[in-house]
């Protein structure tokens, strides 16, 4: 079977949700890795708690995108390891803009799947059509409830 693929639908309490969730697997003993969004811009590691500043000062007059490719690429490590290390769950704080268009993390999330990895992220509706072009149509989008989230990973651990 292939390995569950799923966002879950922006909206509020979304962040929050994916990463109590996380944390309540990794409470239980499974292998979650990843990445959650803290306030302020940026990703924090969920293994080792290290941050990861992703966003940088370009002045209020800016209208350029404000993400540090270069903290972007230092969090990427954290899903590389995650391969490496044989997760049970990778969380990625979001398929966003940049990963809608092959950026971002976008490689080391096609990168989770192809290891047969389940991937939990967050989902803008504005890029539902390239998330399930982007997960070959295998994709799930997940209501922001627990239940939904609860839901989705039972499944995948009843099918094994």
């Amino acid at each position: 079977m292939n390995a569950p693929i799923a966002a879950i639908r922006q909206g509020p309490g979304a962040a929050a949700l994916l990463a109590s969730f996380a944390h309540e697997l990794a409470g239980r003993g499974v292998a979650v890795r990843g990445l959650i969004q803290k306030p302020g811009g940026r990703l924090v590691d969920l293994a080792s708690g290290q941050s990861f500043p992703i966003l940088q000062n370009l002045g209020t007059g800016s209208k350029s995108c404000r993400v540090d490719p270069r903290g972007v690429a230092e969090a990427s490590e954290t899903l590389r390891a995650a391969i490496a290390h044989g997760a049970d769950l990778v969380v990625v704080n979001r398929f966003g803009k940049l990963e809608a268009h092959g950026q971002g993390l976008a490689a080391e999330m096609l990168a989770v799947m192809a290891a047969g990895i389940p991937l939990l992220t967050l989902l803008d509706l504005a890029n539902l059509a390239r998330w399930l072009d982007f997960t070959g149509g295998l994709g799930t989008v997940l209501a922001p409830e627990r239940r939904s989230v609860e839901q989705w990973w039972l499944e995948f651990h009843l099918s094994e």
